[in-house]
């Protein structure tokens, strides 16, 4: 399998052609856009434009955000290294075997899947063979990282508000379009790839990626890239979707300076690159962009309103997408959940201190639209202060109730440290400001 496939590297070169383009466009509506969700008084009482906390903003000097930057490049091409593993440890990597050895888990009928089902999972993974094929590969349509070769969602319990739909515990995360990848090795059946991006690994359809060569990596890695800065546009070839490109995504520059590239799939999953005539800045500008107040309120906005979607299900954003993806436009690099991201920047905790206390030590150490706030599971976007109260942005399943269910706001939404407090069922110790544990800066 390697041979044949080091081979085909070899024999098929690099295509161009101009026949694609970005266009603005709308995320095609799906089961997400049916969630039920509610509001909380802080969506009425506090402003909701992001353009009124980026009157706050410390910005990023020029030199520094390069700095960032370079580093952003570093670990998104990271994969493409000669000598790259998968450095996670085994037991994160098979996680999800013992999960669902474990654990019963239902579809989206809300049938239990049964242990023949993945069991065949578990066979057609071949996780034996990790590093077997060790090659490299590129994203060549928006797709999903999954935890099984499988399409199929996997659900605790879908009954309950905070188990079922759209908390696919299979999903790891969505990969955009132009992502380097390692390419581990390919399922029993041929039809999934084992990869790893910088971000995140997890299967893909092999009909998403392409195998690349070191000509292909030559003609990508070409030092300028632009990044999207409006969400949802389509990339068309000729009148043709080749798919929804969502905020944050990367396109090089060629070395003429005239052309953006994307990756297509060839003869035999061989990456050919496509040119693209670049699009209004109002679509996609050089990365990063400067971070200034008008830049910062113009991306979150951007977020603002979008449905919940776990690991990016149907191309939505859970708390840590919208971090990652806003970050990235002005050249952070940040992995995929809220815990690897806490890890990120400089840290400062707050875990313990009285509520007044710990909104003061906020309202001093964090920096608008430069610090998020973490609490294990869940991480926010720091907006600034509005009346004395911290305000955060983020993308939110929603609030604790004493019964522990959930009140759902389904959305990315503005509030402040306190969402949904004036709710009469409201668990005290499971509010946001009393759960928060620290504040990371750049």
């Amino acid at each position: 399998m390697k041979r044949f496939l080091l081979l085909s590297l070899l024999l098929f070169p690099l295509l161009l052609s101009a026949e694609y383009r970005l266009i603005a466009g709308k995320r095609p509506h799906s089961a997400i856009d049916r969630l039920h969700f509610k509001s909380v008084a802080d969506q009425r009482r506090i402003p909701q434009n992001p353009a009124y906390y980026a009157r706050q903003l410390k910005p990023i000097s020029r030199t520094k955000e390069l700095s960032y930057d370079r580093r952003y490049n570093a670990a998104y091409f990271s994969p493409w290294k000669r000598g790259y593993r998968i450095d996670e440890p085994r037991e994160e990597l098979l996680w999800m075997i013992p999960f669902v050895e474990k654990h019963p888990i239902y579809d989206s009928r809300k049938k239990r899947i049964p242990a023949r089902i993945w069991k065949s999972w578990i066979r057609n993974a071949r996780m034996e063979k990790l590093g077997s094929v060790g090659t490299r590969a590129i994203s060549v349509h928006p797709t999903n990282l999954r935890a099984f070769p499988t399409d199929t969602p996997a659900y605790r319990d879908p009954w309950k508000n905070t188990e079922g739909f759209p908390f696919d515990y299979f999903q790891h995360s969505e990969l955009h379009i132009n992502v380097p990848l390692y390419l581990s090795h390919t399922s029993r059946d041929g039809r999934w790839a084992y990869v790893q991006a910088a971000h995140a690994g997890g299967w893909v359809h092999v009909r998403d990626i392409a195998l690349v060569n070191d000509r292909f990596v030559k003609a990508f890695e070409t030092g300028r890239y632009f990044i999207t800065v409006k969400d949802n546009l389509w990339l068309m070839n000729g009148k043709k979707r080749v798919g929804l490109i969502k905020l944050s995504t990367i396109f090089p520059m060629d070395r003429s300076g005239r052309w953006l590239l994307a990756a297509s799939r060839g003869p035999k999953g061989v990456a050919l690159l496509q040119r693209i005539k670049p699009p209004s800045r109002r679509l996609a500008a050089p990365k990063p962009l400067p971070f200034t107040p008008r830049n910062v309120a113009k991306i979150a906005r951007e977020f603002y309103g979008e449905p919940y979607g776990w690991g990016g299900k149907m191309m939505t954003r859970d708390c840590s997408a919208t971090t990652r993806d806003f970050f990235a436009v002005f050249g952070i690099f940040l992995q995929r959940n809220s815990a690897k991201q806490a890890k990120a920047g400089h840290s400062t905790w707050i875990k313990g201190l009285p509520k007044a206390r710990k909104k003061a030590a906020i309202l001093r150490k964090a920096l608008p639209f430069r610090s998020m706030l973490y609490v294990p599971g869940h991480i926010t976007l720091y907006l600034g202060q509005y009346h004395g109260e911290p305000v955060v942005m983020h993308t939110y399943w929603g609030v604790r109730l004493k019964d522990w269910s959930k009140y759902p706001l389904c959305r990315t939404v503005i509030t402040t440290t306190e969402p949904g407090k004036e709710l009469k069922n409201i668990r005290e110790k499971s509010e946001l400001i009393n759960t928060l544990q620290k504040i990371i800066t750049f």
